[in-house]
């Protein structure tokens, strides 16, 4: 195989990654648009993903690197597949989503299709993708990376970024940008609690 293979990148720390499990994207952005990934959509609702990222690069139609990336990956990740604009063809799908489910990943984000769209919905793995097919990539083992700077939706993406996803869309934000972020985000947050606390309390029949 010729699959270019680079370790895991540690996750920044459980506190900041337990903080943003509390900020929605919605939140994120009225601060920001940098690092959202347009045209990426959740395939279930109901959906929340924070994790730490791993990057998949794929060439189409070989789609076994993302074997070797479900391997090297750990609890609480999140594949980002950068499916070099295939949109035809899926690269995920139901066993994929199991073995990630076996893994603990946290979700996985796919630039590209889907496929087995009914079994993913069943499963508790938030999934967020482009669009779904029938047709699959093969394990031709020809070419691929994990680990290797990609680029999303126009969005460049590093191993060891934060990836932050729910029923609006995804973000990824690096080490620094999520640093920067929290303190705002959180405030925005709290802020929108008690505007919204105060809103319902006005509404007819409350009490």
């Amino acid at each position: 195989m010729s699959y270019h293979m680079n370790p895991r990148v540690p996750p920044i720390s459980d506190e900041l990654l337990t903080a943003y499990r509390q900020i929605s994207t919605s939140t994120l952005g009225h601060l920001t648009e940098s690092g959202y990934l347009h045209g990426i959509r959740p395939l279930l609702p109901d959906v929340q993903m924070v994790g730490n990222v791993v990057t998949v690069k794929l060439c189409p139609p070989d789609g076994g690197v993302l074997r070797e990336a479900l391997l090297l990956s750990q609890p609480g990740d999140v594949l980002v597949v950068d499916a070099s604009e295939e949109e035809d063809r899926a690269c995920w799908g139901e066993l994929r989503a199991l073995a990630a489910c076996v893994k603990g990943l946290a979700g996985v984000v796919i630039a590209g299709a889907v496929t087995d769209s009914r079994a993913l919905r069943q499963l508790e793995l938030p999934v967020f993708c482009k669009g779904i097919s029938a047709i699959t990539t093969r394990t031709l083992g020809t070419a691929g990376a994990v680990n290797v700077p990609v680029t999303v939706a126009g969005v460049a993406v590093h191993p060891g970024d934060v990836a932050m996803g729910d029923d609006d869309g995804v973000f990824i934000l690096s080490p620094s940008a999520a640093r920067d972020w929290l303190a705002k985000a959180l405030d925005k947050e709290h802020a929108d609690a008690e505007r919204r606390d105060a809103l319902r309390r006005r509404l007819p029949g409350a009490f």
